[in-house]
């Protein structure tokens, strides 16, 4: 039962007048690749970090790369150099950066690179049910008294009644993998899995633990072994197949 696969789409209403002072200095004094993806990157999630964009719709770095597209347009006459490094003058991070929003949206896959961020796909847990739903979009982003970071997000389906204001480290990742049936012998007792819990009056996602397989003989429709989970919410137990459950990208 595969999940639906949106893809984030990150909303951008405009720069701030401090931001726009900023890339205008960078088009004025820098002689690096203004256009490059990497140094588009640096910018943007610079601009995310800082108090000024608290609350505010969160800077792709596409937005950032189309604005240097722009300027170059409206005043041929810029070149643009042809160096794809930082210059070491700049400063486009601050020393103290936050941690990541989640580790594993930094960490290559296996045999892999690092994923683009405006590529991939995310999902948040809910304060009002505790279950995991597939994000359609991040609207904001703010730092609460604590420190930490909270994004809103707009789950698939839901409309705007539904947003919510979720921690960044405990309650976005990027989106679970559905399992295929040649998966399955990869499973062990203890995993983390996402187990589509299906109820009269509700279907939704929730976190779970691997408490007990028997393995049964493939056949023609696939797996057919059971897997004993135990839902992380509330402790219950319940057989399933390999067909509700999805797991981890590292996986």
């Amino acid at each position: 039962m595969d999940r639906l696969r949106p893809r984030p789409r990150l909303v951008f209403t405009g720069f701030t007048d401090s931001e726009v002072e900023k890339m205008e200095k960078f088009l004025v004094e820098s002689k690096e690749e203004l256009l490059s993806k990497e140094f588009c990157q640096k910018i943007a999630k610079s601009f995310n970090i800082s108090a000024g964009r608290s609350g505010k719709p969160i800077v792709k770095w596409t937005e950032v790369q189309s604005w240097f597209k722009s300027r170059q347009q409206d005043n041929p006459s810029k070149r643009i150099a042809s160096s794809t490094s930082v210059p070491k003058s700049v400063s486009v991070l601050p020393e103290a950066f936050p941690p990541a929003e989640h580790e594993s949206s930094q960490r290559p896959r296996a045999g892999g690179k690092v994923s683009d961020l405006s590529e991939m796909e995310f999902e948040a847990r809910s304060s009002k049910d505790g279950a995991w739903y597939d994000v359609e979009m991040f609207l904001a982003h703010r730092f609460v008294s604590s420190g930490e970071a909270e994004v809103r997000v707009r789950f698939v389906g839901f409309g705007a009644e539904e947003d919510e204001w979720v921690n960044v480290k405990t309650a976005v990742r990027e989106r679970s993998v559905p399992l295929e049936h040649s998966d399955c012998h990869r499973l062990k007792v203890g995993d983390l899995v996402l187990c589509f819990q299906e109820r009269r009056d509700q279907a939704i996602y929730y976190d779970s633990h691997i408490v007990e397989i028997q393995r049964r003989m493939h056949d023609i429709r696939g797996c057919r072994c059971l897997f004993l989970i135990r839902y992380n919410h509330d402790n219950t137990e319940e057989r399933v197949r390999l067909r509700r459950l999805c797991t981890r990208p590292t996986f």
